[in-house]
């Protein structure tokens, strides 16, 4: 059985991840996740017991333990689907996408300057019009 461990210390590598559970039964397997890019951990990996019975015990002591710092999140693994729907990520703000959805908000959202022009042939404010800011 494969459980998931995360919210791992960014120490950790395969083989302390591998120490870390050693305890509960035979490993055939445990690795921590890699950015592609540069090398580092992501936080989380995987640690597939050879039985069953290992990994539940392992779930149920080393979930919610501090281990430098930190607290693990281990629980049995789920395959990936792909087409599953994956949560959204909000990063605070309006909900209005990219970079600066909103009128004159944020980056590239519209601003600039407005000119209400309702059937006038002058857009350059000279009438003592307010600029719409």
């Amino acid at each position: 059985m494969k459980i998931y461990v995360g919210n791992l210390p960014w120490s950790v590598d395969d083989g302390k991840l591998q120490d870390l559970f050693s305890e509960f039964g035979e490993i055939t397997e445990a690795t921590v996740l890699k950015d592609k890019f540069n090398g580092r951990s992501k936080g989380f990996g995987f640690v597939t017991f050879s039985e069953d019975s290992s990994a539940q015990k392992a779930i149920k002591a080393m979930n919610d333990k501090d281990v430098e710092g930190r607290k693990l999140k281990v629980n049995e693994a789920k395959p990936f689907d792909p087409d599953a729907p994956r949560p959204r990520r909000s990063f605070g703000g309006q909900s209005r996408g990219g970079f600066g959805g909103g009128r004159g908000r944020g980056f590239g959202g519209g601003g600039g300057r407005r000119f209400d022009n309702r059937g006038r042939g002058n857009r350059d404010n000279s009438e003592g019009e307010e600029e719409g800011f």
